[in-house]
């Protein structure tokens, strides 16, 4: 399953050039060629499904386990400090390549790079008012 115009179908097609440093029936690993870090790599999958949303929950599973291996792997081989993976879901949440993908993120210690969100203050009656609304 692809879609037209993606450019990560079109990467995992061989159209565009990647840095593969993992690949098997069902994912794709590349380096990403705007990385945060040394090392920054993308899973994904071969068939096109625009977010975490769509991915089937057996694939979702699969990849999980995928960037444990990876990160295993990576961190041994990069002897990084510390891993961020980071995986955003719509244009609000931070994702411009609408193919569900996965970032491995190697940290070092002094690496400069921020990956955060403001906290915010909520009082228990506003998280208890969240809950009602997510369980109910």
């Amino acid at each position: 399953m692809r879609e037209n115009g993606c450019i990560f179908c079109k990467i995992i097609a061989g159209e565009i050039p990647s840095q593969t440093i993992y690949e098997d029936d069902q994912f794709k690993v590349i380096l990403d060629v705007a990385p945060a870090t040394k090392g920054h790599a993308l899973i994904l999958p071969k068939d096109h499904y625009a977010n975490l949303y769509e991915l089937p929950e057996e694939k979702a599973v699969d990849a999980i386990k995928l960037a444990k291996r990876m990160m295993a792997v990576m961190t041994d081989k990069l002897k990084c400090d510390g891993f961020n993976l980071v995986q955003n879901n719509g244009e609000v949440a931070g994702q411009t390549v609408f193919h569900f993908h996965m970032h491995l993120i190697p940290r070092y210690k002094n690496d400069g790079e921020i990956l955060k969100y403001i906290a915010g203050n909520p009082s228990q009656k506003e998280l208890g008012e969240i809950k009602k609304i997510i369980t109910e």
